[in-house]
């Protein structure tokens, strides 16, 4: 159960990272859980393509490309759906 929970607040960190570099502040928990992990699987997968290793694990969780990825896939979720500028 400990795991999980740990799992889950560095997804958080990740995820609330990520989207902050990529402009979207103020999203709630679960969603930068969520991104989170997105963020791990893109940055694992991205990693993994460009053959660059990750300086720092936490818990076997690459948390540098976790922040990559997220931020990745926010900025492209921004693009598609027309930025996060409200009127």
């Amino acid at each position: 159960m400990m795991r999980i929970l740990i799992l889950l607040l560095i997804a958080f960190v990740c995820g609330s990272i990520g989207a902050s570099l990529a402009g979207a502040s103020k999203k709630g928990c679960l969603t930068s859980i969520v991104l989170g992990f997105i963020g791990a699987l893109i940055g694992s997968w991205l990693s993994d393509k460009l053959h660059i290793g990750d300086l720092f694990y936490f818990r076997g969780i690459p948390v540098l490309w976790s922040i990559i990825g997220s931020a990745l896939f926010v900025a492209v979720i921004n693009l598609i759906s027309g930025g996060n500028s409200r009127r």
